[in-house]
C-alpha cells in the first residue's frame, strides 16, 4: 500500500473517525432536495413534534417541508429546490447541511443515496480486508 493511501487511511479512520470515503460530486439532479431525511444529535428525526421545536430553534429547518415518513425516519423536501430546474433558489448561500449532503452518518443509519446520484460511498477498509482478518482469527 502506497504511503499517501496509508496516511489518507489513517486520517480518515482515526482522525476523523469514518467508515467510508465519500466520492464523486453533484450531479445537479436534485433528488436528494426532494426525499431529505435529517439528523439531529445522534438520531435521524423520526417525529413532527421534534422538528417543529427545532424549527423555532433553527433557521434551517424553516426551508424543510414533511412530506412522508417510513421506516428510516422522517421525509423532506426542501422548499429552496425549483421544481422547473431542479435547481437550488438559495445555492451560493445554501446552508451547510446542504453543502455537506449526502453525510456518512445518514448513510450508516439506513438511507440511501438517490438513483443516479453522483456521490458514492466506499468502505475505507474492504470487505475482503475486513473478512480475511476474521478468518486468521
Amino acid at each position: 500500500m502506497k504511503l499517501l493511501h496509508k496516511l489518507k487511511r489513517f486520517y480518515y479512520l482515526y482522525i476523523l473517525k469514518r467508515k467510508y470515503y465519500r466520492s464523486g460530486k453533484c450531479n445537479c439532479c436534485g433528488r436528494c432536495c426532494e426525499k431529505i431525511y435529517v439528523k439531529h444529535g445522534k438520531n435521524i428525526l423520526k417525529d413532527e413534534e421534534t422538528f417543529n421545536k427545532l424549527k423555532n430553534l433553527h433557521y434551517f429547518y424553516n426551508d424543510l417541508e414533511v412530506v412522508g415518513k417510513d421506516e428510516t425516519g422522517l421525509i423532506f423536501r426542501c422548499n429552496n429546490l425549483d421544481p422547473i430546474t431542479k435547481l437550488c433558489k438559495n445555492h451560493k448561500k445554501r446552508d451547510r447541511i446542504c453543502r455537506d449532503y449526502p453525510q456518512e452518518e445518514i448513510f450508516m443509519m439506513g438511507a440511501s443515496l438517490s438513483d443516479g446520484c453522483g456521490y458514492k460511498f466506499t468502505p475505507i477498509i474492504p470487505f475482503s480486508e475486513v473478512l480475511e482478518k476474521l478468518m486468521k482469527k
